[in-house]
């Protein structure tokens, strides 16, 4: 089977931005379209004028979907340094595992890829990491990078 299209998540950490490089990479080699999703949680509207009072004129990186699209946006660049051609970009509000899930279905994708980061951690093992739950609820194959060092 050829990957034709591939998403890859990234809340815009190191480790998620190798996910995105590897994906990148993968769809650059494969001549596949590479969908940049990156999920988030909108700042209650307390603490978005509590930042307006503080930052005054750069509030407006505190508010909505503005990080996320920032986020998009650099690993857009990555993605076109590693040669790929066709990128869309996705932010959402939400679970990144449900966003991920679910834009993989509405938009086709053939492959999800995810760093590691929270399989090796207690918390990920209490509570649950993305690329484990991913590994579960994702309709299609899923690639899981490895992005951290095991630490």
């Amino acid at each position: 089977m050829t990957y034709r299209s591939i998403l890859v998540g990234t809340d815009g950490s190191k480790t998620s931005f190798l996910a995105v490089d590897r994906a990148a990479e993968l769809a650059a080699a494969t001549g596949s379209r590479l969908v940049l999703v990156s999920a988030y949680h909108p700042m209650p509207e307390r603490e978005r004028n509590e930042a307006a009072d503080r930052l005054g004129d750069l509030a407006y990186k505190v508010q909505g979907s503005t990080p996320a699209e920032d986020v998009l946006r650099a690993a857009r660049e990555r993605a076109v340094a590693a040669g790929t051609a066709e990128i869309t970009e996705i932010a959402r509000e939400g679970d990144a595992v449900d966003v991920l899930a679910t834009i993989a279905k509405e938009e086709s994708v053939d492959l999800v890829v995810v760093g590691n980061r929270g399989l090796n951690s207690l918390a990920g093992r209490l509570l649950g990491s993305v690329p484990a739950n991913l590994s579960h609820r994702s309709p299609v194959d899923v690639l899981i990078v490895h992005t951290t060092d095991g630490k």
